[in-house]
């Protein structure tokens, strides 16, 4: 839609065109826009002369003909606006509101009825000017631009444009052609037809733009609600951190006040006692200048049994308590308000001398066999520690043969224990050092004692001989048990017999235990097998 003026300089329309876009801007406007370039390698490659400019009205880069602005689309729609909004072209001051179709003058009104009584012009026909749909309708006729005197009539259907009757006998000879009053229906309702999938497209597009705005408000509201959230949570969390907080200063300051009355009371007893000896020292120097040898007898006994009991009385000559308070940010502290919070008050100190080993196997080991052992970390008042990150060293060293350690796994289970496990590649004694900060723990170092390799039971599991041999007198059994009658295995109630099952191959009662029986002779080793096989 063409407006009455240029949008570019805002004057009336001087030869308009068209661009690519739609956006129709007059040839003065055209000319002073910059020229971008090429518009691409396939463009350059058919067109050569082809340049682009960018519209001022959309933005957009349009490309030109390669004959420049002149064979640009003339836009006759912009020039018939423009002399619509014109004004009277008999009085010049009113605005135009009719035209003449005969002389083809713009009237307003009172023109129009001046016009209407004259007699040279009562008998022309005049309409209204919204009733003019183009310059051939309003009876101005369009020229042909190569041959300005001859009038376009005419529609070359291989070229695609109006042309007039010299055009046919010049540059568009042997085209096909036809009137434009044939043409107009067909190529209207092309035209229609894509108008058509135009609009259906704009229907879309205003669909597709009325969801995004649909989805800019649910984002707008979603937002605000998450950002409610985000208030509410933090306002929480700020609440919890805060209480969490008062929590670890009263926690500091009731550590505070413990360590000060154990102090406290440590000095109290300790300025008690310091008084009871200044006050014996005094008086058994006083004693000893002044007293006389008599005197020194007589109260001898009492002095020293007092001096003997200020004398055995145990006291410590350190502080009952240190000045070991940390604050572990990291330190998980559980849930306050319903949210997860960290850092705690750290005032555990581990002792190495309280640490302890615990374990079946702590001295005693299989060779080729993982076993281990576990370290319980305790602090200076002998309570468990509850937490990891202790310095924990462990050596396993073969006491006759130096080069033979014992690589171990220490894991540290983050609650005060450590497993220590390791597996001995050689049988015999280990010497075992357990070091927590550089120093040994309780019961380090041990003895470690590495046997052989587990013996698994050649035999069977019987409840005698003659049972699971089914009867056989060569059977026998290593119990040592006999039968009357030439048997040389056991059986129920005879001599020998344990009185319980058991292996065959070395007599122990207990099915879950090493065989402990040596290597048999070929003679046993038969009978046995023979048995195993039975």
């Amino acid at each position: 839609s063409s407006g009455q003026r240029c949008p570019v300089c805002a004057e009336p329309w001087v030869s308009p065109r068209l661009l690519p876009c739609l956006h129709s801007l007059c040839v003065p406007c055209l000319r002073r826009l910059g020229t971008l370039g090429e518009t691409g390698r396939a463009a350059a490659a058919t067109t050569p002369a082809a340049r682009s400019v960018l519209c001022p009205v959309c933005d957009s880069e349009v490309t030109l003909p390669p004959g420049g602005i002149g064979q640009l689309t003339p836009d006759y729609l912009a020039l018939n606006r423009s002399r619509e909004a014109a004004g009277c072209d008999l009085c010049a001051d009113g605005a135009a509101a009719r035209r003449c179709l005969t002389c083809g003058a713009d009237l307003c009104l009172f023109c129009c009825q001046a016009h209407r009584r004259q007699k040279k012009t009562a008998s022309h026909a005049v309409t209204e000017l919204e009733n003019t749909k183009d310059c051939n309708q309003a009876g101005q006729p369009l020229f042909c631009p190569s041959h300005p005197t001859e009038e376009l009539r005419l529609f070359c259907e291989q070229c695609d444009q109006p042309v007039c009757r010299d055009c046919i006998v010049d540059r568009h000879r042997q085209h096909p052609y036809d009137f434009i009053g044939n043409v107009i229906h067909r190529h209207g309702d092309a035209l229609r037809e894509l108008l058509k999938s135009t609009q259906q497209h704009m229907g879309t597009l205003e669909d597709v733009l009325g969801q995004i705005d649909d989805m800019g408000s649910a984002i707008c509201s979603r937002t605000e609600a998450v950002a409610t959230e985000i208030c509410l949570f933090a306002s929480g969390y700020v609440k919890a951190i805060e209480e969490h907080r008062d929590r670890l200063l009263k926690q500091l300051g009731d550590l505070k006040m413990q360590k000060e009355n154990l102090l406290h009371l440590q000095k109290a007893q300790l300025q008690q006692l310091l008084l009871d000896m200044r006050t014996g020292v005094e008086f058994t120097e006083h004693l000893l200048m002044s007293g006389s040898d008599l005197e020194i007898l007589i109260t001898k006994g009492v002095v020293a049994s007092r001096l003997g009991k200020l004398n055995s009385v145990a006291y410590n000559t350190h502080p009952s308590v240190d000045d070991r308070i940390q604050f572990s940010p990291r330190e998980r502290a559980g849930q306050c308000c319903g949210y997860e919070v960290f850092g705690a008050i750290l005032n555990k100190v581990v002792d190495p001398a309280r640490c302890t080993l615990h374990g079946e196997d702590l001295h005693s080991a299989r060779q080729n066999q993982l076993t281990g052992f576990t370290l319980l970390c305790n602090d200076t008042m002998g309570e468990r520690m509850g937490r990891g990150g202790e310095a924990v060293q462990v050596t396993i060293t073969h006491k006759d043969k130096r080069d033979r350690a014992v690589k171990p796994t220490v894991c540290d289970n983050g609650d005060g224990t450590y497993h220590i496990s390791y597996s001995p590649e050689e049988p015999g004694l280990y010497a075992v050092c357990v070091c927590v900060k550089g120093q040994h723990v309780q019961g380090s170092p041990f003895t470690l004692m590495v046997k052989n390799k587990f013996r698994e039971h050649q035999g069977v599991f019987h409840c005698c001989t003659f049972c699971s041999s089914g009867g056989q007198k060569a059977a026998r059994c290593a119990c040592g048990g006999t039968m009357p009658g030439g048997y040389q295995g056991c059986g129920h109630g005879h001599k020998g017999h344990p009185g319980c099952p058991h292996w065959s191959c070395c007599g122990q009662v207990k099915e879950s235990s090493e065989c402990l029986g040596g290597p048999p002779s070929d003679t046993s080793q038969r009978s046995l097998l023979r048995t195993v096989a039975l």
